[in-house]
Order: C-alpha cells, then structure tokens, then sequence
C-alpha cells in the first residue's frame, strides 16, 4: 500500500472528505492511496454515515495488538519470502471482496484465510487464534461456507479434529450448487407460469424469468465443466499440481 498503513491524520481527512460528500475516488486521490483502501477503512469502521476518524484509529490499534507485535527485521519474511503486512493487506482487500458478493463478513475472512494458508486446510482452533474470534463465530461461519459447498470437511485421525479444506474444485462446487439453484428457481417459475396462465401478464413474466435462469443455468455448467476438464489436464499423472510442486520454498541444501 503507497505510504503505508493509513495514520491518523489520514483518517481525519477520510472523515472530512466524507462530511464534504466527496467520492471515494476523490479521498484516495487526496492521500495518494488506492480506493480500495479507503473503501475497506470506511466499510470496516461504521460506513458512510459513521465513520468517525478516533474510533476508527482505536479500533485499528486494538486490532494491531491482538494479533501480537510487529515482526522484527529477522522474522520479516515468512518461508516464501513475503512480508507478512503485505499479506495481512491482501486477506482484507480479498475479505472485502468476497463480502460484495453478498457473503456475511466472517464468512467472507473465514473463507480468504483458508484461501490464503498454504496447506489449504485449517482446524476450527486454528480458525480462532488467526481471527481472533469466538468459536461460535467459526461455526457459523464455516457451516455457511459447508452449505454453499465452498469449502469440505476433513477428519484428522491423528488430532481426532475437524479440518476444513479448501481446494482447487472448491470454486467448482460452489459454481455447480448455484447452477442447481438456477435450475430450480426455472422450473418453479415454468410452474408458476402455468398456474398463472402462459398467456397472461404475471404468466408471461414468469414463463420469460424460467427461460432466463434455464439458460444461465446450463452456461454455467457447461463453463465449470470445461474448466475442469482444462485444469484436469494440467495436473501431473499423480493428481499433483506442476505450478504448485515449482514454487516450493528450497532446503538449505538446495532440495525441494
């Protein structure tokens, strides 16, 4: 992020601009920031209407003291070499993304969490000490994201715990539970039509509503399924995905 984390003074002028009734685009061009910054700072500290430039600097502060303090020169980089503030950021960008399509905040952190870890697999107590969250909000959290089938559950014998997987057909199942919500909402409208009676205007709208999804529906499945057959074919033979196994961190001995 150009500058780096927002400061005070920074979040005194979001405020301004907001009570100016200026855009978003306007404020990040004002601190030469991106406007996603601005957007996430404000949605996450009120909206709009309650951003408040103290509370919203409290709050980031308690926020940076729950999860511990800031790493030292040596332990800037994780394994892969990336700077741990660079991925707290991406986690928040991509957390604000998925919360535009329409998912609850802690599902969406949930889900980018285990997007973001690199084993793609993460315990429920895990889940809580990275989000320092309650364990009442995982559960929810996770059984949304195990209905909408964006993530699976796994069964550590070892640990005798719940893991919670995310994989690269994870997208493709979620894709493929909404195309079956299409096909249903097409054939309740198809009823609904004939109910109605094709010819009249409620009919008419909902005949043209069935058309609509039926068709959505079966593009989306034919889309999912040609994707899968492309990543299929890039894999190894052993299941093993050639760009994953490349970008492996080297042993100080130069292994893999």
């Amino acid at each position: 992020m150009p500058g780096g984390r927002l400061t005070h003074e920074d979040r005194q002028k979001i405020a301004e601009g907001l009570a100016a009734g200026l855009s978003y685009t306007e404020i990040a061009g004002g601190l030469g920031r991106p406007i996603s910054t601005v957007t996430r700072e404000v949605a996450r500290n009120g909206g709009p209407g309650g951003y408040r430039a103290d509370l919203a600097q409290r709050a980031t502060q308690g926020r940076a003291r729950r999860r511990g303090p800031s790493p030292t020169a040596s332990t800037a980089t994780d394994a892969y070499g990336r700077d741990p503030e660079a991925v707290d950021e991406l986690a928040e960008q991509f957390t604000t993304m998925l919360v535009g399509t329409g998912l609850p905040r802690m599902t969406a952190r949930v889900l980018a969490c285990l997007y973001l870890t690199d084993g793609g697999s993460l315990t429920a107590a895990e889940l809580v000490q990275r989000l320092q969250v309650s364990p009442a909000s995982i559960s929810k959290a996770v059984g949304e994201l195990e209905h909408q089938e964006l993530i699976r559950r796994e069964r550590d014998p070892r640990r005798r715990r719940d893991r919670y997987v995310i994989d690269a057909d994870a997208w493709f199942r979620g894709w493929m539970a909404s195309a079956r919500q299409n096909a249903m909402l097409a054939d309740f409208a198809r009823q609904g039509a004939r109910t109605l009676g094709a010819t009249t205007p409620a009919g008419t709208r909902l005949r043209d509503i069935g058309q609509f999804f039926d068709r959505v529906g079966q593009a989306m499945i034919q889309a999912a399924e040609e994707w899968r057959r492309d990543h299929a074919a890039k894999r190894t033979p052993h299941g093993r995905d050639d760009t994953a196994m490349r970008q492996r961190p080297r042993t100080p001995d130069g292994g893999r």
